[in-house]
């Protein structure tokens, strides 16, 4: 007789590209803490012996030596020994390079199992790294390296798509993609008989991912089945990415375990007692069984003894299989406050720099990463309170000022710490309105604010222009041509960036932290500003990082009224009611810069064109003939139905303005900061939307002349319906 109830285990590790010893540290630290939960089987996430987003390095022999010097480590630690262990690393084999899980026990090798559907889409560049194994169900031989034939005791192990059977089951792996593929592997797997399905990740946050994704995992064993062990890595492991963990157990469609989506907590493994009584009565329909009966997509079983479920443990009747959850998941709101606070926090501590800087420009932008930075200060704050040793012993690092080794008591004390807010004003350009509103920020938060007026670096710049030319440019309301007005605005942008930076760079050592060091500059631009080009190159949008550089205004305002009330910051709400200004141009009696008046656009339209552009990808014809039907003002308007209405002249001039701006401004997605990536249609053009930056000038283009013809035929036919 065999047992039925088995404990298994996944988890999330805060893995670090190339941090080959801490990565080995934290791999182990995951088994020690799945074998005192009684779990027999360990999955982690994908090529965590390495970290994920190793990139080109993946190009390179030593991360693949370093990776089988790890696993080497792993083998010969008998800690790790006496339950099985589902294992990624990058492996090159017959000089092929591959991502691959290898399945071991007790310091010994079963199986080397190399990813077949690589992630190659987006953010993903899998195909430029690796080659796919393209022989299903089919294994050879990988000739080890003698360290590793020595720890083995053979020279040989299996290479390829197997499955491991146990006396009383049988488990495959999967990886990342390989799941949301339409024929995924753990569809043959389930109609072959394989009972536990692991799936090893390393699968990015975007907001509203989460839903998408546990839906995904959750049919994988809703139709036909199973036990499915869900791991990925969790957060900023060296890229712009935010790996969400959120590890789970699923058993026939029903979340019985999930780990955290947002933590600042290095290991996070997540076990539960399934029984695979459960899996084989779901599986009893007759319709899945002659599907199963006629699948010629048999897997090769690699034998072991060792057992997973222990008879005598079916007997202890305090053990019973872990019953079916509500997934959580978190709201927009919460996942911006959550996700950029952790990954800020990786980001500085792991960088070695003593805090973040912020230009405040008492708009709802800056405002927004204020609080994203206050955010993380209340998650730091709650990971010491709860004892997290590895937080602690990086804020004492960080934080400073009161002394080495003394810990903030406060979200607020923390944030003095660690990060400074500056406001720098024109007298003549900036309100009273937008100063008292960066001013009552910082007092909330309790960052270090700097308030001062960059007039005197401004007159010296533009008399430097006067004094070389015999020529005095003048804003517009003075009278000024618009290349004169785009050059002391620009002007002004310009100096605020430097400023930051000088700032950054002393105000430590100012202040008097031990050590000095310096502030990472943290930008504000947001994806539809970006997406529109209306920022200055090289202005307060150049930073070392942006947090909110992939959300749009939208999603920033919802989370400021979120914040509002969670945070208890109520000077918040003056930044919701107030009208978004760059404030570059002089105040007047009768004129206020406004960002959609200067556009051409509002934000909802920047959003819409944005998503149409990049997700539903549409060049300037195929949006038209999308928006003329969605914004059309001859539509009937139903529930929900939040779109302007616009003629279709109207609409046609609404997607030649945008595509033009994005055209002639396209050059400044070439330098736009690392921002952390939030959404599906960021304008990144260093890693995510790679596209030309120079363009033809699209008024002159086939497709505006496209949109000329095809707006003529609707008008004709509006105006005989007239």
């Amino acid at each position: 007789m065999v047992g039925h109830l088995v404990t298994v285990a996944t988890c999330s590790l805060n893995q670090w590209v190339l941090d080959w010893e801490g990565n080995l540290q934290r791999i182990i630290e995951s088994i020690r803490i799945a074998k005192e939960a009684g779990a027999r089987l360990r999955v982690g996430p994908e090529l965590e012996i390495c970290g994920y987003s190793c990139l080109d390095h993946f190009h390179e022999l030593d991360v693949y030596s370093h990776s089988l010097e790890m696993l080497r480590r792993l083998l010969l630690d008998e800690s790790t020994h006496g339950i099985l262990l589902d294992v990624g690393l990058p492996i090159l084999h017959r000089n092929l390079r591959y991502n691959c899980r290898v399945i071991c026990l007790d310091g010994k090798i079963l199986l080397i199992r190399p990813k077949m559907w690589l992630a190659n889409d987006g953010n993903y560049r899998e195909m430029r790294h690796f080659t796919p194994w393209m022989r299903p169900r089919e294994t050879e031989l990988f000739h080890l390296p003698k360290s590793l034939a020595e720890v083995q005791g053979e020279t040989h192990v299996l290479f390829g798509d197997a499955v491991i059977s146990t006396p009383e089951t049988a488990f495959g792996a999967e990886t990342c993609e390989e799941l949301f593929t339409p024929k995924a592997p753990h569809i043959d797997m389930a109609l072959d008989g394989v009972e536990i399905i692991t799936n090893s990740s390393g699968s990015h946050f975007t907001l509203r991912k989460l839903d998408t994704r546990l839906q995904l995992i959750m049919e994988a064993t809703r139709k036909s089945g199973g036990i499915y062990l869900y791991a990925n890595q969790q957060g900023c492991d060296g890229e712009r990415l935010y790996f969400d963990g959120c590890a789970m157990i699923i058993v026939n469609g029903d979340v019985v375990a999930q780990g955290s989506q947002f933590s600042l907590n290095d290991v996070e493994v997540v076990t539960a007692t399934v029984d695979l009584e459960e899996v084989r009565s779901y599986r009893a329909p007759i319709s899945r069984g002659m599907q199963a009966a006629a699948s010629t997509a048999k897997y090769q079983r690699i034998q072991t003894p060792f057992e997973l479920s222990l008879e005598d443990d079916d007997a202890d009747v305090s053990r019973r299989p872990s019953p079916p959850i509500q997934p959580r998941i978190h709201s927009v709101e919460e996942e911006i406050a959550l996700c950029g606070g952790c990954y800020l926090w990786d980001y500085l501590r792991r960088s070695g720099t003593a805090g973040y800087l912020v230009p405040l420009s008492g708009g709802i932008d800056s405002c927004a990463t204020a609080v994203i930075v206050y955010s993380m200060c209340r998650i730091v704050m709650r990971a010491i309170e709860e004892g997290n040793q590895q937080v602690i012993e990086d804020v004492k690092r960080i934080a400073k000022y009161n002394g080495e080794g003394v810990l903030p008591k406060t979200p607020q004390e923390l944030c003095n710490q660690v990060f400074t807010t500056i406001y720098m004003g024109m007298k003549k350009q900036s309100s009273r309105e937008t100063r008292q509103r960066a001013r009552d920020l910082a007092d909330a938060i309790g960052s270090y604010h700097v308030n001062l007026d960059i007039d005197d670096v401004y007159e010296a710049q533009k008399n430097l222009i006067t004094a070389t030319t015999s020529f005095e440019p003048k804003f517009k309301v003075e009278g000024g041509t618009n290349q004169e007005n785009l050059t002391l605005q620009c002007l002004q942008a310009r100096i605020r960036m430097v400023t930051a930076y000088e700032f950054g760079q002393i105000l430590p050592t100012a202040r008097g932290r031990p050590g000095g060091g310096s502030l990472l500059v943290l930008g504000s631009a947001n994806v539809g500003e970006s997406l529109r080009g209306y920022l200055t190159k090289y202005d307060c949008s150049s930073a070392d990082i942006n947090p909110i550089g992939s959300i749009d205004k939208a999603d920033l305002k919802r989370f400021i009224a979120w914040a509002e009330t969670n945070f208890d910051l109520p000077c918040l709400h003056d930044f919701l009611t107030a009208v978004p200004t760059a404030e570059l141009e002089p105040i007047t009696q009768n004129y206020v810069q406004s960002d959609e008046a200067d556009m051409g656009m509002t934000y909802q339209e920047l959003t819409i064109f944005g998503r149409l552009r990049k997700l539903n990808k549409l060049g300037p014809f195929a949006m038209f003939q999308r928006l003329v039907h969605d914004w059309s003002v001859d539509r009937e308007q139903v529930p929900g139905d939040d779109a302007p209405f616009y003629t279709p002249a109207q609409v046609a001039e609404k997607v030649k303005a945008f595509y033009h701006y994005y055209a002639i401004n396209r050059h400044k997605m070439t330098t736009l900061t690392p921002a952390l990536h939030c959404n599906d249609y960021s304008p990144d053009d260093n890693r995510f939307d790679l596209r030309p930056f120079l363009y033809p000038s699209f008024w002159k283009s086939w497709s505006f002349k496209r949109i000329d013809m095809e707006l003529a035929k609707i008008e004709k036919k509006r105006a005989a319906k007239k």
